[in-house]
């Protein structure tokens, strides 16, 4: 376990490279168009349905949204830019972050139906947390969700969180009690974890219709 005082360095907007995407600092501007073409629409309402705002009914409404987004600092929130199209299929942020105790969570995640169940995905996670870790200097790197949030609780087991409790209404999102399933990955976890993800990752895990050979987490498991 990590001792000592230092703190941890607060997230800055940079920029993370993968092989498949990138984050990049949320730009409105930038990234508003391509957003709003994969997550608007009735077929999409679903993606909004765990997160703290949404569904929009305007691409204004929409575009307000996402300048606050991109303004605020804690959450502080990447687009994820698929380098196969160019576009911006989703967004992610760092929040309630904590320098003095080497905390901070990833969460306000938003995978448009392009970005779902790819590797992409999986590798926008592995950058936030290999940041967070290794630049960043954390010892703890949490995920909460509501907890009737199924695909949210499976991905965090998949990407190497441990399940720690459910906070009972914790709070009110939207109207709606939410209890909150808390997960975590410490800094003595993440080498595993990195190994795991990186071996994964390889483009020979995937087959020519960019299919798993293996799945995640079973190097670690």
């Amino acid at each position: 376990m990590t001792n000592g005082t230092r703190a941890a360095a607060r997230p800055r907007r940079v920029t993370l490279a993968g092989r498949l995407v990138t984050l990049e600092p949320l730009d409105a501007a930038r990234h508003g168009d391509s957003l709003w073409e994969h997550s608007s629409g009735a077929a999409n309402g679903n993606l909004w349905l765990y997160l703290f705002d949404g569904p929009f009914a305007t691409r204004a409404e929409f575009q307000a949204a996402l300048e606050k987004k991109t303004a605020t600092e804690d959450p502080l929130f990447v687009a994820i830019v698929d380098h196969a199209s160019r576009q911006a299929v989703g967004f992610a942020s760092y929040m309630r972050i904590e320098p003095a105790h080497r905390c901070i969570e990833v969460g306000g995640i938003l995978f448009t139906p392009p970005l779902q169940r790819t590797a992409g995905a999986t590798e926008a996670m592995y950058l936030l947390a290999r940041h967070a870790f290794e630049e960043l200097g954390n010892r703890r790197y949490e995920w909460k969700c509501d907890a009737l949030n199924a695909p949210s609780r499976r991905a965090a087991l998949r990407l190497g969180f441990t399940f720690e409790g459910i906070f009972r209404q914790h709070m009110m999102v939207k109207g709606r009690n939410r209890d909150t399933a808390w997960y975590s990955m410490l800094d003595t976890e993440w080498p595993a974890r990195r190994a795991e993800f990186e071996r994964w990752l390889e483009p020979g895990n995937f087959d020519e219709a960019g299919r798993q050979k293996t799945r995640l987490g079973q190097g670690i498991r």
